[in-house]
C-alpha cells in the first residue's frame, strides 16, 4: 500500500490513519507521557539532522529509546510512512516500534532501546582516531547475516512488500547480544508483492549506499533489488573497515557552462564520469 501525498492538506490526518490501521499501529503516547518517560528529556544518546534521541524509561521499566523529530510544516507523510511499515512487522532483526508520538509538527518514534548503539561504531574510525571497539569476525558474519535475513523478511515475508531504501551501518541497531536490528524507515516505500518495479519521483537514499538505478533510471527500473546493493556496499564497509566514500567529499555547482554540475572530490583520483541525466551532466573530476 501506498501513502500518496494530499496536496490540498497541510496535515497528515492521523486519526483516519489509527481509524483505517489501528490493527497495526504501534500505541500512541502524549508529549506528558514522552516527556515523563524521558525525566524531561534528560539523556541524549544520539544526534542526526532528524533531531535527537532520548534513553527513556516505560512505566513497566522497559527501556526505550525515544526518537524526538526536529519540528517540521510537512504533511507527515514520511513520518507515518515509517508508522506504518514497521507497525506492519514482527522479526527478530527488525527494529521494534513501541509506539509514536504526533501534534501538528511535533513527532516522536518510541523503540526499543538497545544498549551497544548503531554498527558504525564498531566498524568506522571516529574521530579521535579509534573504533568503539573491534568486533571478531565470527561477530561481523552472524550481523551481516542477521541484516540479510531482516531484509528478506521485508521483502518476502510481509503481506505487502517494504522497500527501506536507507540500509547503511548508521541505520543497524545492535542489542546487548550484538544481535542487529534493521531501523528508520522514513524513506520506506510499501508495495505489493505482485509489483516488481517501484514508481518513484526522485532518488531517495545515502550516498555510497544507493543503487545506481535509483540515482538514475538509465540503469533500469528501481525494485527491492535496490536494498541488496545497499546491503552489499554496507558488507563491503564491514569487511574492510572503511567508508565506501570519503567523507571530505563534497559538491559544488559549477555554474559556467548551463545545465553542467561538477561534483568535485578532494584527494581522490578519477577519470571524468559523465552521466546524461535529463538536461544535466554531471562531471566527476579530481581536484587535489
Amino acid at each position: 500500500m501506498i501513502f500518496p501525498k494530499e496536496d490540498s492538506r497541510e496535515y497528515f490526518d492521523v486519526e483516519a490513519f489509527m481509524r483505517n490501521y489501528s490493527s497495526f499501529a504501534p500505541k500512541q503516547y502524549s508529549y506528558s507521557q514522552v516527556k515523563k518517560m524521558t525525566n524531561s528529556f534528560a539523556e541524549i544518546i544520539g544526534k542526526g539532522g532528524y533531531g535527537c534521541v532520548y534513553k527513556g524509561t516505560l512505566p513497566d521499566g522497559r527501556l526505550v529509546a525515544v526518537k524526538l523529530l526536529k519540528d517540521s510544516k510537512s504533511n507527515g507523510e514520511d513520518f507515518i510512512n515509517e508508522v506504518a511499515s514497521i507497525g506492519r512487522t514482527s522479526h527478530i532483526n527488525i527494529v521494534t516500534l513501541l509506539g509514536f508520538y504526533y501534534e501538528r509538527n511535533k513527532r516522536a518514534l518510541i523503540y526499543d532501546f538497545m544498549p551497544n548503539g548503531s554498527l558504525d561504531k564498531f566498524i568506522f574510525n571516529q574521530e579521535d582516531g579509534s573504533t568503539t571497539r573491534c568486533l571478531e569476525w565470527k561477530t561481523l558474519y552472524e550481523i551481516a547475516l542477521g541484516i540479510a535475513r531482516g531484509l528478506e523478511y521485508l521483502h518476502r515475508g510481509c503481506n505487502t512488500r517494504i522497500l527501506h531504501f536507507d540500509i547503511k551501518p548508521q541505520n543497524i541497531l545492535l542489542d546487548k547480544d550484538f544481535c542487529p536490528k534493521i531501523s528508520d524507515f522514513g524513506l520506506a516505500k510499501l508495495w505489493l508483492n505482485k509489483e516488481s518495479i517501484v514508481s518513484m519521483m526522485g532518488a531517495r537514499g545515502t550516498a555510497g549506499y544507493i543503487a545506481p538505478e535509483v540515482f538514475s533510471r538509465n540503469f533500469g527500473g528501481v525494485s527491492h533489488k535496490s536494498d541488496v546493493y545497499s546491503y552489499g556496499m554496507l558488507v563491503l564497509e564491514m569487511v574492510g573497515g572503511r567508508r565506501n566514500i570519503d567523507p571530505r567529499v563534497y559538491i559544488k555547482l559549477n555554474c559556467t557552462d548551463d545545465n553542467v554540475a561538477y561534483i568535485q572530490i578532494s584527494s581522490q583520483e578519477y577519470r571524468v564520469l559523465e552521466i546524461n541525466e535529463g538536461t544535466r551532466t554531471v562531471k566527476a573530476v579530481r581536484t587535489g
